[in-house]
């Protein structure tokens, strides 16, 4: 039994061993496992009977003593029990024979499995890795794989005859390299010299030692067209299923839309990226927390084709265009993103452009290129503020990319002086972000030597772990150039000083402004179908067409995202506990109001403050009214009308010169300066509330605010100017009228007159005081002297106040004569004046004593309303100066009653509506806002609203994130 069951697990050996080495040959006795020289050993003693046995044994089986043994045989004639040994004998042989099978099975099971293990193994192994292109499927494939129709799917595929046709025999390539492989692996290369060896084996390994070593091209370049050929022919396979799956999308996409209006409107993943970044652009912190979130940053050089291939990744001609001059004037986030429909949006717009009519396409356009227009400020090229818009598309790539002003090497005529180093300051900006993808496009058809953007790119970037370098008009490279290993050095990073994570080269278009992006994408394929780049093995197929790059570009961005997007929400977690704990510390018992709700309380405030002002008494208005009108025109009234025709010392002269000169200053002075005064006081009393409610506990931080709105209002306001013909009738007529009708308003009159001359009196008497400077008890007690001028006035007054004494009835005007007797006087007594002198001082001594006669006539005249009602004529009660008072005063009145009217019913009403528009166009101007609403505890409520709005924002977006993974 032993003997059998050795030989059949020797012989098992012997043909796995045979059998991996792909060939039936012996193998020398020392190459086997020692079980299996054991076992051969054993087989080998029991067969040559010239060796004994039990040597045999001794010598081979030393480390088999754990091997079962059979029993030995009993002695010969052993008694009456031989039929019995006899018996279990046989037995005992046909459980042998039974065994023998098991051993049989167990040899063959183990020796076959192990050969198709290792067959299966070494098959694995020559397959090539497929796993780095699984970017090539869009992840929204797994999520629709349920509604592809797998049926026409299936026959869109070739049939398996094709495929076969175009696949090598398998069996020999497998049969001969696992021989090659065994003779390499045991080192004996003298074995393929013996004459024992398959012959096949023999020719095939002596094919594979002649391909290695030939050189014929031809065959090369067979192969290679024949590789290329059957990728271009999958490629186009692939892209037909791309466009069916992309129509599949598409009505799926289409279904989903319809039913937008009957459930709640979810937000793409994208979109809720993008508003976190539309947050984050207008968020300045000053606990230094960085915007460090991704996006893909595009730079390059001028006219190098930043915007073609952005516009080949929107799949649509989105952005203004020119020969060779600046039209990128500001960075434009660009958010892309899947959709039923090819649209575009900007962020803060509600119009839809249809990416698919020309028209739309136009008025786009022209739109971004009056946003950055607009955007550019007085004197300056280029602008840092950022256009968002957002792209929807079926099949589009899902990032966010930002397009940047191209770097320039000169300023040329036009541009700002600083505007070379605007636009690096600007590019700075964006790629000194440590997560963000820089995306280096360079102009292939000028000379590598000529670029600026790869320095720069180098410099923020220099280990090239997120920079993807683009090489465009490929086209013209390949033309122009005379050595096209030149760009296979651009592309294998081997010529410019800088890295990247990866290379690729791109046509966008033949140069032509009217092209449309389908055709460019046909002209890139063509191109490179045709292309000796990619025939010659210069380029790979991964690293052309912007269909390529668009998807490397998705699969790096969305990397980022996932990477780094949860670090980021915890740095603005700690920064909102910072802002919170601040505003604990410093103002405790205040409500978090950023600066727009400040804005609201404030408006509040102002509008109730002019609702206040409507609400002043009319007996309010008309007194301050009046009051304000007789100031400004008591002077006039004084000096132009009461004086030159009081000092007449005639009756009727007196009323003819007063009826005379009140026509002239109704007609031509009177309604505007009384317009005038309205207006101020209606300013004034604007301003006196806006004060009075500052000083009942308001915050001083509107203070600015109200500063502004109501300057600014004020600047809006006209006053109505059409009633002022009416006004001049009603004045005219007030003025005309000379009856007064009883006792009081006589008193009123003659009250008025008094003031208002004792009002004179006063000033003309300091004028003096001031010409002759102080008198002997101010000199005496003030310790204070006279100037020589004002010696020479004193003497001068002296003289002229004896010449009153001795004249009282004199003329308002001295006589030549008369002013040379004065100076005559003086000089005798050792003063020398001119005659000028002489004159003013006369003026006001005159002006003074005319005043008192005229105070001491008032007082007579409370007694004259007797004869005033009776018509009686004395020279001495002639009280015309008091009715001349009394037509003024009711002239005051009735101007002030009818200004109070046009003040109440109009005016005002004009004045809110004026502070409604102010307080609306402040509230649209965030600039404005800014300026006027300003302090720590501003900054830090807008901080505190800003953070927690991002952080809310990306807790969203994170969850989100891990639902779609």
């Amino acid at each position: 039994m032993w003997r059998v069951g050795s030989k059949a697990a020797c012989l098992a050996c012997r043909n796995l061993v045979s059998t991996n080495m792909g060939v039936r040959f012996r193998v020398p006795l020392q190459k086997l496992h020692p079980l299996s020289r054991a076992i051969h050993h054993r087989y080998s003693a029991n067969a040559n009977p010239q060796r004994p046995p039990h040597r045999t044994a001794a010598r081979h089986f030393t480390s088999m003593s754990r091997l079962p043994m059979r029993p030995p045989k009993p002695p010969s004639g052993s008694g009456g029990h031989g039929y019995q040994q006899q018996r279990n004998f046989w037995v005992a042989r046909l459980a042998a024979r039974l065994l023998r099978l098991r051993y049989i099975l167990l040899g063959s099971a183990v020796g076959g499995g192990y050969t198709a293990k290792k067959t299966y193994d070494e098959w694995k192994d020559m397959l090539p890795d497929f796993s780095e292109y699984n970017w090539v499927i869009p992840d929204f494939v797994w999520e629709l794989s349920e509604q592809i129709d797998f049926e026409k799917l299936a026959k869109a595929l070739p049939e398996i005859e094709e495929i076969a046709k175009l696949l090598p025999d398998l069996d020999k390539i497998g049969e001969n390299f696992t021989f090659l492989k065994s003779i390499l692996s045991s080192g004996e290369w003298a074995q393929l010299k013996s004459p024992t060896i398959n012959p096949i084996c023999a020719r095939s390994f002596s094919l594979f030692l002649f391909c290695l070593q030939s050189s014929d091209k031809e065959k090369i370049d067979q192969l290679q067209e024949e590789l290329l050929r059957t990728q271009l022919k999958y490629q186009r396979m692939l892209e037909r299923l791309e466009k069916e799956n992309k129509e599949l999308r598409k009505v799926v996409l289409q279904k989903d839309d319809k039913g937008i209006h009957q459930r709640k409107i979810k937000k793409s993943l994208i979109d809720m990226y993008s508003e976190v970044l539309d947050i984050l652009s207008d968020y300045d912190s000053n606990y230094n927390t960085q915007d460090h979130l991704p996006r893909v940053v595009v730079v390059g050089d001028q006219s190098a084709g930043k915007t073609s291939v952005l516009e080949m990744i929107a799949q649509a001609r989105i952005f203004p265009r020119g020969s060779g001059e600046m039209m990128t004037r500001s960075p434009v986030k660009v958010t892309l993103s899947e959709g039923p429909h090819h649209v575009a949006m900007f962020k803060d717009s509600g119009r839809e452009f249809d990416l698919s009519k020309e028209e739309d396409l136009a008025a786009l356009r022209h739109e971004i290129e009056l946003r950055m227009r607009k955007s550019v400020k007085e004197g300056q090229t280029v602008s840092p503020e950022t256009i968002s818009l957002s792209v929807k598309g079926p099949g589009i790539q899902r990032m966010v990319l930002v397009d940047l002003p191209g770097v320039i090497s000169t300023v040329t005529t036009g541009m700002a002086a600083d505007t070379k180093e605007t636009i690096f300051s600007i590019s700075k900006a964006y790629m000194q972000n440590p997560n963000a993808i820089i995306l280096c496009i360079q102009d292939g058809s000028v000379d590598a030597e000529r670029s600026i953007v790869t320095d720069l790119v180098s410099q923020m970037d220099p280990q090239g772990k997120r920079t993807i370098f683009v090489l465009t008009k490929v086209d013209l490279a390949e033309k122009n150039l005379a050595s096209p290993s030149r760009i296979q050095q651009i592309v294998e990073g081997k010529l410019f000083p800088m890295k990247a994570l990866g290379y690729f080269a791109v046509v966008t278009g033949k140069g032509s402004s009217g092209e449309s992006i389908d055709s460019i994408k046909d002209y890139e394929e063509d191109f490179f179908q045709n292309s000796r780049l990619l025939r010659d093995g210069m380029l790979k197929a991964h690293q052309v067409t912007t269909k390529n790059l668009s998807l490397a570009v998705s699969d790096c961005f969305w990397k980022m995202v996932r990477e780094s997007v949860e670090q980021q929400a915890d740095v603005f977690k700690a920064s909102r506990f910072n802002l919170e704990t601040e505003w604990k510390n410093n103002y405790p018992r205040l409500r978090e109001l950023d600066r727009n709700e400040l804005y609201e309380k404030a408006k509040n405030e102002i509008l109730d403050e002019v609702i206040s002002l409507s609400q002043v008494t009319p007996k309010h208005w008309e007194a301050i009214l009046q009051k304000k009108l007789w100031e400004r025109v008591s002077t006039h009234v004084i000096e132009n009308i009461y004086l030159p025709a009081a000092q007449t010392m005639n009756s009727g002269t007196f009323n003819t010169t007063v009826d005379i000169k009140l026509k002239q200053w109704t007609d031509k002075q009177l309604p505007h300066k009384a317009l005038e005064v309205a207006w101020e006081t209606l300013q004034e009393e604007f301003a006196r509330f806006m004060a009075e409610y500052k000083g009942k506990d308001q915050d001083d931080i509107f203070d600015k605010l109200k500063e502004a709105v109501k300057d600014e209002s004020i600047k809006r306001h006209k006053w109505n100017e059409m009633a002022m013909d009416s006004l001049r009738v009603i004045q005219h007529n007030a003025l005309e009228d000379r009856s007064i009708t009883d006792k009081p308003q006589w008193d009123a009159a003659i009250q008025f007159m008094e003031e208002t001359l004792q009002s004179r009196l006063k000033d003309t008497e300091s004028v003096i005081g001031d010409m002759v400077g102080p008198d002997w008890k101010q000199r005496w007690m003030n310790w204070k002297n006279r100037t020589p001028e004002q010696h020479i006035r004193n003497e001068t007054k002296n003289e002229l106040e004896r010449l009153l004494k001795l004249h009282e009835d004199h003329t308002a005007y001295l006589a030549n004569d008369e002013v040379t007797t004065v100076r005559k006087n003086l000089e005798g007594r050792g003063v020398e004046v001119d005659p000028v002198l002489i004159k003013d001082t006369w003026h006001q001594l005159y002006r003074r004593h005319f005043l008192q006669k005229a105070l001491a006539h008032c007082n007579l005249c409370k007694r004259g309303f007797y004869y005033y009602q009776r018509h009686f004529v004395d020279s001495e009660l002639e009280c015309n100066d008091v009715v001349l008072f009394w037509r003024i005063q009711r002239m005051l009145g009735i101007t002030a009653n009818t200004l109070r009217q046009q003040l109440t019913n109009t005016e005002v009403r004009r004045l809110e509506k004026n502070v409604k528009e102010v307080l609306e166009d402040f509230g649209e101007d965030t600039e404005k806002k800014t300026q006027l609403i300003t302090g720590r505890r501003v900054q830090l409520a807008e901080d505190l609203k800003k953070v927690r709005e991002i952080q809310e924002k990306l807790e969203a977006f994170i969850e989100a994130l891990h639902k779609e993974k």
